[in-house]
């Protein structure tokens, strides 16, 4: 196994089960405060069998109650004789073998571990309740991961401080495609801001103000200058487009070469830099990526091992940190890698540093979370469109945001951004999700009348079926990807 890909995987899996646990951990913490009892609390689902579970003796012996006995059915031995078997009343805890997920079994409750209640409510039963506990119950879950998230960012904020380059700073300016040119954009340009607001650094804040700006604020030959735009541009098109709308400019210069690569094999050194490729100018980084995917997609529809070596086999002009050039030819390897790793904007301008104290790291914390999560919520509109369809992921998609390599920080600001995202996607008002009982439960409140048990059941197996088709969506793109479909 690639150590990359384990590293992913566990980090994935690590993330995700502490997500769940908590959680479920919400769902279960305010079912025990109002006296409803709960079944089930696993780890990961167990189909068939688990890996591991455990009732709750310890729980009751800690509250310094004495647990409850009952016979739970007729066992025959050896002789023929009856005998009743006595179990404890209590939570079954126990981790799954799946680990996709996990669930709290509710007693009472219409969700995705029982769909039929019995005839008469009990009262350690949920739908015994008031309503204003079971609203409590059911937004446990995405309030403790809301919570958890703002957290997160708040400790990473305050143990790892925050580090940026601000756009103003970037000196030698953004480079643009064609259609941003069009606009009236121009390759050196550096973007100050927008109409409605000041760019802080390069990233998806900035697509997204682009895309609804009506006016760019830009310095241009040392001159203040604006731009106008449309307001209403697409942020899908203007990130799928290669080039895309607009990158940092970075110079092509080489800041280290891989042994045994083909840039080893021409004797490139770090600090060179690459000036053409077959004959074309090269200017940054930005223009050999695009140079490299053209000759990629020829070679990739082409039938025979001579036309593949033929437009693997690339003529580069070279500019030395000496000041001499030369033209070196080599063949890009089969992955159509040349073997550097380019100069980072990092190498290039000096960040921005910003330390929080621990009670700065609160409010901090919680605008950075609040702003992922506007975000997050402004490119949903996105996803009920066909190249937002296609850009769902499932958990390939989502493994992958995890660094090749351990990085504690990385971990925990992914996590708390899986958190936020599972927080807000629970409480969408679709049945079988959080906020699909949420909405039953607030219909309950205003009119006094509890939803008919058939409603609720048939909403379930809608809501159940609903996540089912989108979880295949997304997991059918990320398949289609790794075999260069999509």
């Amino acid at each position: 196994m690639d150590s990359a890909f384990f590293i992913k995987l566990v980090q994935f899996i690590l993330s995700i089960s502490l997500l769940v646990l908590l959680h479920e951990g919400g769902h279960f913490f305010f079912s025990k405060i109002f006296g409803v009892r709960v079944n089930r609390f696993y780890i990961f689902f167990n189909p068939k069998f688990h890996l591991f579970s455990t009732y709750d003796k310890w729980f009751r012996k800690l509250m310094k109650k004495e647990p409850v006995e009952v016979p739970v059915k007729i066992e025959k031995d050896e002789k023929g004789n009856e005998h009743k078997k006595k179990e404890y009343v209590g939570t079954e805890y126990g981790i799954g073998w799946v680990p996709l997920g996990g669930y709290c079994d509710i007693e009472g409750m219409i969700d995705e571990t029982s769909t039929e209640l019995s005839s008469e409510p009990k009262p350690w039963e949920f739908r015994s309740k008031p309503v204003w506990q079971r609203l409590l119950i059911i937004v446990g879950g995405v309030l403790v991961n809301f919570l958890l998230a703002l957290f997160i960012y708040s400790m990473v904020l305050f143990t790892w401080g925050e580090s940026y380059i601000e756009t103003k700073n970037m000196t030698q300016g953004m480079q643009f495609n064609d259609d941003a040119k069009a606009m009236g954009f121009k390759d050196g340009d550096i973007l100050l801001g927008t109409d409605t607001k000041t760019f802080k650094e390069f990233g998806i804040d900035l697509y997204r103000n682009l895309s609804e700006a009506k006016r760019v604020d830009l310095i241009r030959d040392g001159k203040k200058m604006s731009v106008d735009l449309p307001g209403d541009l697409n942020l899908l098109d203007m990130l799928k487009k290669q080039p895309t709308f607009v990158v940092p400019f970075v110079p092509c210069v080489v800041d280290s070469v891989l042994p045994d690569t083909p840039a080893a094999g021409i004797d490139m050194k770090k600090g060179d830099k690459i000036v053409s490729l077959n004959g074309k100018d090269i200017n940054s980084w930005n223009d050999f990526t695009l140079a490299v995917s053209k000759l990629n997609d020829i070679v990739t529809a082409k039938e025979t091992k001579e036309d593949s070596l033929k437009y693997r086999t690339i003529t580069l002009g070279i500019k030395h940190s000496s000041g001499d050039t030369q033209e070196a030819t080599t063949k890009l390897d089969n992955n159509m890698r040349l073997g550097v790793v380019q100069q980072s904007i990092w190498n290039i301008y000096k960040p921005t540093e910003v330390r929080y104290g621990f009670f700065e790291s609160f409010p901090a914390g919680i605008r950075y979370g609040l702003n992922i999560l506007r975000g997050y919520v402004d490119d949903l509109k996105y996803v009920f469109t066909s190249d937002g369809a296609k850009s769902l992921g499932g958990f390939g998609t989502i493994g992958n945001l995890f660094p090749a390599t351990w990085d504690w920080m990385q971990f925990w600001s992914m996590t708390a951004f899986l958190s936020i995202i599972l927080a807000f996607m629970n409480i969408l008002p679709i049945p079988a999700l959080d906020g699909g009982h949420m909405i039953f439960l607030l219909y309950e409140m205003v009119t006094r009348r509890k939803p008919s048990e058939k409603v609720l059941i048939v909403s379930q197996y809608i809501g159940m079926g609903i996540l089912l088709l989108l979880m295949i969506v997304a997991n059918l793109n990320d398949i289609l990807r790794w075999i260069g479909v999509m």
